[in-house]
């Protein structure tokens, strides 16, 4: 037995060794190997890992943006860090998502400060709009049924921004518990760690009132859209709460993105979604300049 167990422990060795080597043979991982300044049993027992790294460097040599991103995590690479005796692999972000988290943070700064009296109410285009928040704002009460709104229209109209003044002047004024969640990026750290996802889906389900914003500009898949999004919308829809969403989709348009899971088309499981947005809110459209310019 004990002859048996040094044969396949051996032979495993001789295995580890020659996925190594013919790993070796791809200069850019030689090279990656090289500057790590590891043993070579700690790069070979961390091939198979060492070269997702490498495959994922490479597929940002050339890549021109978040869009065009290849990697299984998008805007990140997962890249080691040696610790001793040991490579510890984390997603790190790139100079693409390192920007977009900078402005995000600006933008949430933004966001976080925004009042009614910063509306700007010289644009036309902006009047029944800014008529309808300061209706809302007149008669909003708690734990009366009071109806959202689907606000829609043309990118960096301001939409988020209009939004976030209403909801902070309730919040200082009349007391307001609000969550604000890009849906996108929502989803995306949902598929990162699943042990959060029933408390954050339960916490939006009841909070008093949700934001839903960017909706339509995430993946559609059928565990995002019926489980996690339908799932919320049906829970505020039976207990009254008040929902708002943007999008730069019309509600026409946001149920042919919505129908559409990796090219297969399920009508009517979008209609639900659909369905459950117009018992929510009202449909107003923005179309006006780009503010983000």
């Amino acid at each position: 037995m004990e002859k048996l167990k040094m044969t396949l422990s051996a032979k495993t060795k001789k295995e580890l060794e020659a996925s190594f080597l013919e790993s070796m043979k791809d200069e850019n991982f030689k090279n990656f190997v090289s500057n790590l300044k590891i043993s070579k049993e700690l790069a070979m027992k961390n091939n198979s890992k060492i070269k997702e790294t490498v495959d994922e460097l490479k597929n940002c040599k050339n890549c021109k943006g978040l869009f065009m991103c290849k990697n299984r995590l998008d805007g990140y690479v997962y890249f080691p860090e040696v610790d001793e005796d040991n490579l510890i692999f984390n997603y790190v972000p790139c100079k693409y998502q390192k920007a977009l988290a900078k402005q995000e943070e600006t933008q949430e700064n933004e966001l976080a400060n925004a009042r009614m009296k910063d509306i700007d109410i010289t644009d036309k285009k902006r009047i029944e709009l800014i008529k309808w928040l300061k209706d809302f704002y007149d008669k909003y009460e708690k734990g009366k049924n009071c109806k959202g709104l689907y606000l829609h229209g043309s990118f960096g109209s301001g939409k988020t921004f209009l939004l976030a003044c209403l909801l902070n002047e309730l919040t200082i004024n009349k007391n307001v518990n609000y969550e604000l969640v890009y849906f996108p990026e929502f989803l995306r750290n949902l598929k990162e760690d699943f042990s959060v996802m029933e408390d954050k889906v339960n916490y939006l389900e009841k909070v008093e009132i949700l934001v839903i914003d960017d909706i339509g500009a995430e993946n559609v898949t059928n565990w995002g859209r019926d489980e996690i999004l339908g799932t919320i919308l049906q829970s505020r829809m039976n207990n009254h709460l008040t929902t708002f969403f943007t999008s730069n989709y019309t509600i026409e348009e946001l149920e042919q993105h919505l129908a559409l899971t990796k090219g297969v088309e399920d009508t009517m499981k979008a209609k639900r979604i659909i369905e459950r947005i117009k018992q929510l809110t009202t449909d107003i459209e923005l179309i006006s300049k780009n503010r983000r310019k």
